[in-house]
């Protein structure tokens, strides 16, 4: 399965599936990226960390070690 690190600039995806546990996963559904939900990657950084979205109408950026626990198709 495809993760949200691997999604090149410029693609739009759908969420299929949050991994992880506790903290972080609960951090991921609060900022709004829950089963479903559209992303836009917008921008990747030079070396690659932290990628910047779209979700849910606003603008959010996240690290790669969190993006590599959420599930896209």
């Amino acid at each position: 399965m495809r993760t949200l690190k691997d999604v090149k600039c410029g693609e739009t995806v759908s969420v299929m599936k949050l991994n992880g546990t506790g903290a972080l996963k609960r951090r991921i559904m609060d900022m709004g990226i829950t089963r479903g939900t559209q992303i836009y990657v917008r921008k990747v950084a030079p070396l690659g960390d932290p990628v910047e979205v779209n979700v849910r109408g606003y603008e959010l950026t996240i690290r790669k070690n969190e993006a590599e626990n959420i599930e896209v198709a």
